[in-house]
């Protein structure tokens, strides 16, 4: 029978012993794990923010805050020109500015630093060194993506045309046409060599092994299908338009920009247009009666705009992923309003619940704004319906180009004095207005689009129900 092991055991005073000795060495092992300690100085960096959904980079407008400046969390530092508006850029954290990276005037990405923040005084002089290394690391960037333009794709080729002799071994493997001349001619397959892709025979190959001559004719079709090549591969050089003779470039500002990728992108969308004419003498008859309380003609069209899609909630609805409905809970009326140097809608949001009395306040601080180009992201990027009025021009009918992630937007023109024929065929001249609606066919159909404008017109025609 095996002998049992005498069980350990140790003395109070050996175990301590032990585990004094042990305790350095385990923390000598975790500080090998750790790694050296290092004290870092604090330099945090200041970056472009998005101040919309659409911006990709921002230009610097002005530097509120200078190089040494101290600043306080909640403290504007900058003013960034987005794409819809100028806008204050506050710090998340206290210290002092220590370098500016993008001075004033100057564009960065969404994402990108534009100075640096020391915590201390005795940081500065470590930021500085930091905001020179990375001046000077974008500065031997550059010069990669020219290196790398450098070599054409045309090396690859020569790559790709040494595999056909190598698999030229393969034998038997021929095109149908070439199975066909070999049959006709009693060629066996297995001692022609192909030419073709990866060793495949070919019909010239096989004319060739029965001894026939080639046709000189093969030849321009060969020299033909380069040629075409060439003139697909040039179509998309040439919408790059050559420059006119004389003409200045100027560059889009931040917000041309963005409204011109909404432009463009609003041509995806399978829109449809359905105009409708509206009598307007009791609109005019109220306008008179309100003006004087500063009420405009725009909040009264936006007004009956919101009265009417209340009744028809698919009209203010929008398709954002192609395969669905998006219907909105609040009716907030976008109006399209022209600044300096582009376009911006201001939203009159929960037009439906307000009288017309409170939404002139609101609309006479937004365009306030939006002249300062001061508006907040929720200010412009909420609208569900756009209303666009040239009638003020004297332009009596146009069509609007739909903005993207909406469903409908609505075009007015100018009341003109019109002949017009009663019921009972009297002639008279009543002041008239032509109104289209551009729509998302995805979304809204012809039927919609046509009930709501009856309702729009009918609350046009007898507006008592706007000053309720």
């Amino acid at each position: 029978m095996a002998a049992t092991p005498a069980p350990l055991s140790l003395s109070a005073s050996a175990l301590s012993a032990r585990l004094r000795l042990a305790a350095p060495a385990s923390r000598a092992a975790s500080a090998r794990r750790r790694g050296p300690m290092v004290v870092r100085a604090k330099i945090r960096e200041i970056f472009m923010p998005a101040l919309s959904s659409t911006m990709t980079e921002g230009k610097i407008v002005s530097w509120s805050a200078a190089e040494g400046d101290r600043v306080t969390k909640g403290d504007a530092v900058v003013v960034v020109e987005s794409d819809k508006a100028d806008m204050d850029v506050e710090t998340f954290y206290d210290g002092i500015v220590a370098a500016v990276l993008v001075p004033a005037g100057e564009s960065a990405p969404v994402g990108a630093p534009i100075a640096l923040l020391a915590e201390s005084e005795e940081d500065v002089a470590l930021a500085v060194a930091q905001a020179q290394a990375l001046s000077s690391g974008q500065a031997q960037q550059a010069p990669p993506p020219s290196d790398a333009d450098a070599p054409p794709p045309p090396s690859p080729p020569p790559a790709a045309a040494a595999p056909a002799p190598v698999a030229a071994g393969t034998k038997g493997v021929a095109t149908p046409q070439a199975k066909k001349l070999a049959k006709q001619h009693r060629v066996d397959l297995a001692k022609v060599t192909g030419t073709g892709q990866f060793g495949r025979i070919t019909p010239a190959d096989v004319e060739a092994a029965a001894g026939i001559q080639p046709k000189p004719k093969v030849a321009p079709p060969t020299a033909a299908a380069p040629v075409a090549a060439p003139s697909v591969r040039a179509v998309p050089q040439a919408s790059v338009l050559p420059p006119v003779p004389g003409a200045t470039v100027v560059p889009f500002t931040a917000m041309q920009a963005a409204v011109s990728k909404n432009m463009v992108e609003s041509l995806s969308v399978p829109a449809f247009r359905v105009g409708y004419p509206i009598l307007t003498d009791k609109l005019d008859e109220l306008y008179e009666k309100v003006k004087p309380k500063g009420v405009t003609m725009t909040v009264l069209l936006a007004k009956a705009a919101a009265m009417a899609l209340a009744q028809y909630p698919v009209v203010n609805a929008s398709c954002r992923d192609g395969a669905s409905f998006t219907y909105n809970s609040s009716i907030n009326i976008a109006v399209a309003v022209a600044i300096d140097g582009g376009l911006i809608t201001p939203v009159l949001e929960q037009a439906d619940k307000l009288d017309i009395y409170l939404l002139s306040q609101k609309w006479k601080e937004l365009v306030k704004k939006a002249r300062a180009k001061q508006l907040q992201p929720n200010e412009y990027n909420s609208g569900t319906f756009t209303l666009s009025n040239l009638g003020m021009f004297g332009v009596d009918r146009f069509d609007a180009i739909l903005p993207p992630g909406q469903g409908a937007i609505m075009a007015v023109g100018a009341s003109k004095p019109t002949v017009t024929a009663d019921k009972d065929g009297f002639f008279s001249v009543k002041n008239k207005m032509l109104v289209n609606v551009t729509a998302d066919h995805r979304i809204v159909y012809g039927a919609d689009l046509a009930a709501f404008l009856q309702t729009f017109a009918k609350i046009i025609e007898d507006p008592e129900s706007l000053t309720l």
